[in-house]
C-alpha cells in the first residue's frame, strides 16, 4: 500500500461486533473525521470469534439499515466480500477498516477474531486494511473514548505510511484513560491463549453443557509484544501477515524428504 490523502479516500468500515455495536459507532465518527466517502457493512448480529469463515450453506440476505449502512446476516468475512463486490461494485474501497472491537485481539486472538478476519478478507482482496480494538479489563466498562480520541490519528499516520500488499495491521489501545497514553509502539504478536476456563453445566432440559470461558493464559511481561505494550499504556501496532508459511521449516523440508 502507497501512502494515500485520506479526504478523498473511499472507506468501507466493518466489525464483528454487529451492526448495533458501540464499537462500530465510533469506527464511523473515526472515519468520517477522515473522509466523506464512508460506507458501513456489517453483520446484523454479533459475530465475535468467528474468525475468518464465510457462509456457504445458506443465502444470505442485506439490509440496508440507513443511508450508507448495510447489516448482512453473514461473518464479518461475508461483509467484507458483499461490500467490496456487490455493495460497492461501482467502485472499490480505498481502505478497510474493522472494529472498533470491544476487547483487545491479541497474541493469539487473532487466529479467532472476527474483527481481524475482516481485515484479512480484504487485504486478500488486495484492499489496505486496519483492524482496530479497545482492550478492556474483565467487567468494566470499555474505554471508548480513548479509541475515539486517538483513532483518526493512529489511521492518518498508518495509511501515509507504506506497507506490502500481504500485510494487515492490528492496532490494539490500552485500557486507559485517553489522556494517559503512553505512546504508540510497533509490536510483535504475544503469547495469549483462550479456552484455559471452560464451565460445565446443566440446562433447563437437563442437558449437560460446556460454555467456553473468557480466561486467557497470557504472558505479558515480554518486551517487544502487543500484550507488553497495552500493559505498560502504549497503542500496539502489529503487522500481520496473509502468508502462513513457516519458511525455515519449509527449507528443512525440502532437505529431508527431497
Amino acid at each position: 500500500m502507497r501512502g494515500m490523502d485520506t479526504a478523498s479516500t473511499r472507506i468501507l468500515v466493518t466489525n464483528d461486533d454487529g451492526i448495533h455495536a458501540p464499537g462500530l459507532r465510533v469506527l464511523e465518527r473515526i472515519a468520517g473525521s477522515l473522509s466523506e466517502d464512508v460506507w458501513v457493512v456489517a453483520s446484523e448480529t454479533e459475530q465475535s470469534a468467528s474468525s475468518h469463515s464465510l457462509t456457504l450453506t445458506m443465502p444470505l440476505r442485506v439490509r440496508r439499515a440507513a443511508g450508507r449502512r448495510f447489516a448482512v446476516s453473514g461473518t464479518p468475512t461475508d461483509c467484507v466480500l458483499i461490500g467490496v463486490n456487490e455493495i460497492l461494485a461501482d467502485r472499490r474501497p480505498d481502505l478497510v477498516l474493522s472494529g472498533v472491537n470491544a476487547g483487545g485481539n491479541l497474541g493469539e486472538d487473532v487466529t479467532y477474531s472476527g474483527t481481524v478476519a475482516a481485515a484479512i478478507e480484504a487485504t486478500l482482496l488486495k484492499i489496505p486494511a486496519i483492524a482496530l480494538s479497545q482492550v478492556r479489563r474483565d467487567g468494566r466498562p470499555v474505554r471508548w473514548r480513548t479509541a475515539a480520541l486517538h483513532g483518526a490519528d493512529i489511521v492518518r499516520r498508518l495509511v501515509a505510511l507504506s506497507w506490502p500488499a500481504e500485510v494487515l495491521l492490528n492496532v490494539n489501545f490500552p485500557d486507559r484513560p485517553g489522556g494517559r497514553i503512553a505512546g504508540v509502539e510497533a509490536t510483535r504478536m504475544g503469547r495469549r491463549k483462550i479456552g484455559e476456563a471452560l464451565d460445565r453445566g446443566v440446562d433447563p432440559r437437563g442437558n449437560p453443557y460446556i460454555w467456553v470461558g473468557a480466561q486467557r493464559d497470557e504472558d505479558p511481561s515480554i518486551p517487544g509484544t502487543d500484550l507488553f505494550a497495552v500493559n505498560a499504556g502504549r497503542i500496539s501496532v502489529t503487522a500481520l501477515h496473509t502468508d502462513l508459511t513457516h519458511r525455515a521449516t519449509t527449507r528443512r523440508l525440502r532437505r529431508e524428504l527431497a
